[in-house]
């Protein structure tokens, strides 16, 4: 059974157990009346198992074939696709791939497909200031406001703090902790300390901060993804759905109450002397929230409670945890945060080829899980760079690179040898033709004398004595 339907079933066991009523189960669980007169009728008749849908676990008897989506969602990208002012909205696209390609598909199946592939974003128009006053939530736990407040709270005595406020919006009933400052830490604690009091509720109502809840980027946009943060992604596994208010005066009701402990309880912890987190802590859970809500909260306009019945401690603490996705190397070591986590699976006969998920407490410990197990690990030392390994420091002395001398069988070696034997050639047939032209009479005296047919030309004989300077 998913996740709804298990909580379905926690619901309609209040029902049985006449704790809750079959219209405030409707509210509880979203649905019409109607639809939950049905789903109470199929769980007396057959139990919890009866919620399960039909068709868990089949296809769809209705679906398209793979081939024919893969063939629309590439007419579309191809044909109806581009920038966000000439892209086609599904209904126009679904219109065109009628009349022009002749697929009929409808435009809500189309919308789905195009969504799914990044094709396709909602976009809304902007929204306008709502500015009457809105009415209370009627059941306690249907809307909590969350909110902190930073303020000298120990005035000079000790360090300035941040109040993490929790205002039921129906009962104005408060559960607050101090901390140093607006952390996920302290957003997780405040939660976690109310849920163990009153249950888990049905949505809380916060700011527009990294902690609680942030504005997607364009790419998301285009994708239709909802960037979740850690703090989102705890209530969504305790189905709690986050609200974000654009102004303060949207969540009113935290910030009125800011400004009554910023006067009552500044100076209960001047009287007392207080001065530490730890302190001021203690005494909210043991005397001030009690007094307070004794005080100020009021009955809400109907008495059904809509807080779910709070998991046990381990469930929450397996809840309030970051979670991050690291890559697992070969070698089966996960770095996580500058530290070098070395899994150590039960068989190596493969090697790893998705992420691992790594949690990690308040308190600092670790978990890791791959592929839905939990892994055993022993944390490492980081590799020493080489660079950092040397104990001489490499000095680099500028020097001249000495040019390299090409060998024989170099191209352009060999094309040298062919210009001088090319050469020789040419004088040797010039030397030829001058003997030939000489033996019509005898040589001069001091001439060379002639030479073989076929044979070189013989040099004259050197002069007598030395030669004088610049002769060759």
């Amino acid at each position: 059974m998913s996740a709804r339907e298990l909580r379905r079933a926690e619901v309609f066991g209040r029902v049985a157990s006449h704790t809750l009523r079959l219209v405030d189960a409707a509210e509880v669980l979203a649905l019409s009346y109607r639809q939950v007169k049905r789903l109470w009728r199929r769980y007396r008749q057959h139990g919890a198992p009866a919620l399960q849908h039909g068709n868990a676990g089949r296809p769809s008897h209705r679906a398209k074939p793979a081939a024919f989506r893969e063939q629309v969602l590439r007419l579309v990208g191809e044909k109806y696709s581009g920038g966000l002012a000439e892209r086609f909205g599904p209904t126009l696209a679904s219109e065109h791939l009628a009349e022009e390609d002749g697929f009929a598909v409808h435009e809500e199946t189309l919308r789905r497909w195009m969504l799914a592939a990044g094709l396709w974003s909602r976009t809304r128009g902007k929204r306008r200031a709502h500015r009457r006053r809105r009415a209370r939530k009627e059941h306690f736990g249907e809307l909590v406001q969350l909110d902190g407040s930073f303020h000298a709270w120990f005035e000079q005595r000790g360090p300035r703090g941040c109040l993490m406020n929790m205002v039921d919006d129906a009962t104005g009933t408060t559960g607050s902790r101090l901390g140093e400052a607006e952390t996920i830490w302290a957003a997780a604690g405040v939660l976690r300390a109310w849920i163990e009091r009153y249950g888990v509720p049905r949505a809380l109502y916060t700011d527009w901060k990294n902690v609680y809840k942030i504005a997607p980027t364009p790419k998301q946009e285009l994708h239709g993804e909802a960037p979740q943060t850690q703090f989102g992604r705890m209530c969504a596994r305790l189905g709690i759905r986050i609200l974000a208010a654009h102004s303060p005066q949207a969540k009113g009701r935290v910030e009125r109450n800011h400004g009554v402990h910023q006067d009552r309880l500044v100076k209960k912890f001047r009287r007392r002397g207080m001065q530490s987190y730890a302190a001021a802590n203690q005494y909210l859970e043991e005397e001030y929230l009690a007094a307070h809500n004794q005080r100020f909260a009021q009955p809400a306009a109907r008495p059904e409670d809509y807080h779910r019945s709070a998991p046990s401690a381990a469930e929450l603490d397996d809840v309030f945890r970051l979670e991050s996705e690291r890559w697992v190397s070969d070698d089966w070591v996960v770095r996580y945060q500058s530290r070098w986590l070395q899994l150590l699976p039960r068989s190596r006969h493969y090697g790893p080829r998705d992420k691992a998920l790594v949690y990690e407490s308040e308190d600092g410990r670790l978990e890791v899980r791959y592929r839905g197990e939990a892994m055993e690990f022993e944390e490492v030392a980081a590799p020493v760079p080489s660079s950092e390994s040397a104990a001489v420091a490499v000095v680099h002395v500028p020097y001249s690179r000495p040019r390299r001398k090409p060998g024989h069988e170099h191209p352009y070696n060999r094309g040298y040898e062919r210009a001088a034997r090319r050469r020789r050639g040419e004088l040797l047939k010039r030397a030829v033709a001058a003997r030939a032209g000489g033996n019509a009479g005898p040589p001069p005296n001091g001439a060379a004398p002639s030479a073989a047919p076929g044979a070189s030309p013989a040099f004259p004989p050197a002069p007598p004595g030395n030669p004088t300077e610049g002769t060759f």
